[in-house]
Parts: C-alpha cells; sequence; structure tokens
C-alpha cells in the first residue's frame, strides 16, 4: 500500500511517467548460481535479467513432494549493488488474496461463517452499501441506489459482490478523481467507502472484495488479520518470512521496487523507510519469499496439508479449486492508470474462471500449466501457478513496475515454458 501511495501521488501530480515512476537440482543462495551452465531454466531466468526483462528474479518449483527448481539472478537493489538472493523478500500485493481466502474458508470449517448469508451479517457498515448507477465526471453529480440483493460472503470470494477497483473501471475513476471516494492509498481502509459498481451476482470484476473479507477475518475471528494469518496460515505452514510488517531485522533483504521508463530502461526510486502499518489489507498487503508462497502453493495442492498439518478439509479445497462463477467469464481489464498497469492488461496462462482465491483457465497452456489450473498475480509483477492435473506448482517474484509488463511476462512465460519441458524429457 505505502509503494502504492507513492507511484500514485507523483501520477497525481502530473509528473512524467520517468519521474514519476522513478529431478532437478537445487540451486544454491548465491544470486545467479546454477548447478551448470548447460541448465535450461537457469538460461532462462539469467537471460531474463541480462535482456533487462526485469532487474532480477527469483524462481521456484514443485512436483508432487519435491522442490524441483530454485534459483535467483539479478539484483535486489541496483543501487546498492545487492545481488538477489533466494530469500529476498517481496512485496506480493495481490497474492495475498488466496490467502485470505484461505482464512475465511477456515472460519467456513469451523461454522462462523456461512458462505451465503449477507456480508453484512458479519459486517454491518455493508448494509449502508449502494450502487452507483449514474454519475457526470462534469457536474460530479452521482445517483445511487440500493442493490437488489446484498452481496454475500460467497460473492465477496467470486468477486461477483459488485465491488471494484478504481484503476481498472473507468466509472469509478471518475467517481474518485472526483472526490467522492478515497482512492487506494497509504495505510488507511477509507477505500472501502467505495460503491457497488453493479447489483451483486450479475456480473464478474476485480476490486475490493479482498479487503471487505479481510475485514470479516477480523470481525469474526476477534483477532487482527495479521495475527489470524500468523497462528492459522504461516505458523502451522512454516512460513517465517511472510509478513505485513517485515521485521527491522529482516528488512536488509527486501527487494527495492524498480520502474520500468520509456526507453526500456529501470529506475529505482529512492529507498523509503518501513514504517509499520495499521490497516491489515486482506486485498494485497502481504510480503513474502518464494520458498514461503511455495510452502503455501503445495498446501492446496495437497487438498489442504502441509508438513503434516491440515490447513483446509480436502473438499474445502476442492471446492476453492473449481470455477464458481457458472457461466460468467474474467472480465477484460483495462488499466485507468498505465503507469501502474498496463495496456492491454494480460495474465499468464489466460484464466477465464474463478474458484475462491484463484483464477482458473479452461485451456490448457501450450508448453505450460494444463487446464484447470489455479493461479493470481501481484501488481508488483509477482506470479504464481498450481498446476492440479499436473501435480506441479511455481512462483515466479519480480518487482517492478508497470504490472503487465511485457517483459515480466516474458521471463514468467519462458520460465513456466522451460520447466515443463525439462519434466518431459
Amino acid at each position: 500500500m505505502k509503494r502504492m501511495k507513492a507511484v500514485r501521488g507523483a501520477v497525481r501530480r502530473g509528473l512524467p511517467a520517468a519521474a514519476a515512476l522513478a529431478g532437478m537440482v537445487i540451486l544454491t543462495l548465491a544470486a545467479g548460481s546454477g548447478t551448470n551452465p548447460g541448465n535450461s531454466i537457469d538460461l532462462v531466468l539469467r537471460e531474463a535479467v541480462e535482456q533487462k526483462k526485469a532487474p532480477g528474479v527469483v524462481a521456484m518449483a514443485s512436483r508432487g513432494d519435491e522442490v524441483i527448481y530454485q534459483g535467483a539472478f539479478g539484483k535486489r537493489s541496483g543501487t546498492k549493488d545487492v545481488p538477489m538472493t533466494l530469500d529476498s523478500i517481496f512485496h506480493i500485493a495481490s497474492m495475498t488474496k488466496a490467502v485470505t481466502a484461505v482464512a475465511v474458508l477456515q472460519l467456513v470449517e469451523s461454522g462462523r461463517v456461512k458462505l451465503d448469508e449477507p456480508a453484512a451479517t458479519y459486517l454491518p457498515e455493508l448494509a449502508k452499501v449502494q450502487v452507483l448507477e449514474e454519475f457526470d465526471p462534469a457536474t460530479k453529480k452521482a445517483k445511487l441506489r440500493p442493490p437488489k440483493t446484498p452481496p454475500t460472503v460467497r460473492q465477496l470470494l467470486t468477486h461477483t459482490s459488485g465491488f471494484g477497483y478504481d484503476f481498472l473501471d473507468a466509472r469509478l475513476h471518475e467517481y474518485v478523481e472526483a472526490g467522492l471516494a478515497p482512492a487506494i492509498t497509504g495505510d488507511s481502509d477509507a477505500f472501502l467507502q467505495a460503491p457497488l459498481m453493479f447489483d451483486p451476482g450479475t456480473h464478474w470484476e476485480y476490486g475490493i472484495s479482498y479487503d471487505w473479507l479481510g475485514e470479516l477475518v477480523e470481525q469474526v475471528s476477534g483477532e487482527t488479520l495479521e495475527e489470524y494469518f500468523r497462528r492459522h496460515i504461516f505458523e502451522p505452514l512454516g512460513m517465517t518470512d511472510t509478513f505485513f510488517n517485515v521485521p527491522p531485522e529482516k528488512q536488509a533483504r527486501v527487494v527495492a521496487l524498480q520502474l520500468r521508463q520509456a526507453d526500456g530502461s529501470f529506475v529505482e526510486p529512492p529507498p523509503q523507510p518501513m514504517k509499520p502499518v495499521r490497516f491489515f489489507s486482506g486485498g494485497g498487503g502481504l510480503y513474502s519469499t518464494a520458498g514461503d508462497y511455495l510452502k503455501f502453493e503445495r498446501m492446496v495442492l495437497d487438498g489442504g496439508t502441509f508438513g503434516g498439518k491440515r490447513i483446509l478439509r480436502a473438499e474445502t479445497v476442492a471446492e476453492m479449486s473449481h470455477n464458481q462463477i457458472g457461466e460468467m467469464k474474467l472480465a477484460e481489464l483495462r488499466s485507468t492508470m498505465p503507469q501502474l498497469i498496463k495496456n492491454p492488461v494480460r495474465l499468464p496462462g489466460s484464466p477465464d474462471k474463478f474458484g475462491w482465491g484463484f483464477g482458473i483457465n479452461s485451456r490448457a497452456v501450450e508448453g505450460g500449466r494444463a487446464a484447470g489450473s489455479l493461479a493470481w498475480d501481484g501488481i508488483f509483477n509477482t506470479f504464481f501457478w498450481i498446476d492440479v492435473s499436473g501435480k506441479t506448482c511455481g512462483v515466479v517474484l519480480m518487482q517492478t513496475l508497470p504490472f503487465s509488463d511485457d517483459g515480466a511476462l516474458a521471463a514468467e512465460e519462458e520460465f513456466e515454458r522451460a520447466l515443463y519441458a525439462r519434466a518431459a524429457r
């Protein structure tokens, strides 16, 4: 959220983009080191850095119970000339959503939350939410009305609740720019005041639903989202490097954000001190490592267990892994802020359906993941996928803007193809 605030602030001040967006053998921790010069996956990642697709990258993958690849290439910080390492910590942003989904489903399993109850049952403030029916940017006059049906917990989980993101919804962007609702910036939940963009259950739109779900977890559990994640997910899974607030002794491992310029180069903005956050965003607040997130993926792949610890029931994981939006398809994403997200917005694997916490691709990726794989991404070009039928999961972490950068997408896709090609030998 702090990084989003810095970039958006520069954009709003009208600065130009360049200134505004100032069976495989496991590798060792040394950045750029590999098992041998001919390792095809090493080569893909090394070339991604050399060809300036990304300043640095960490990628990991597992098949079944075995970690089959780990690699770190490039720089954690260009200005400090710090090499990337496997334990580098990235802001994973919207990859937080899958973790939030697991937390909500734990509460469903325990009987404390019902999927088809109005979300206002647990969050009374949602009883007041209205649909933005009309808005005139010239006069700043808006027509709002009550939704035909209230948003349910299930609809929040599937992004069919009616909530959007102002940087992906043109009408909501105009509404926010007019000062009628707060933007998503800084350490605040004020953006939750945004209206619905349509009646719940009628469309799919990516938005702030998972921030509301984070609030729900706090309200029902009586714990902060930070505490809940730590006690019920991170500690059981051994995810020791995943946080909303990165401890001071680990902050040196946080990867610097780098901003793609018009000439293809990257610029690293001046570092900002990491201050403790008070709002724990269920939609995008986490920092993590590739190794930690791979543990989370392996838990999902293994039906809710990892390391002998059960996080979710197998039948719950099966449900979250299936299409939950019926005949609806994922709406085409269109950025209202190209400095943050590049148009056309493209997601690896081309997911067209949605489960609970994951996008799902109906068609197999040529040379990569099978149909029915689970995936999502983070705005700073962090990516993961879980190939359920292929018993394979992978995570590729970079730390650049804008999202949907051609170089970052190419790095992820080339890594995925190289991984599957190696496995097919």
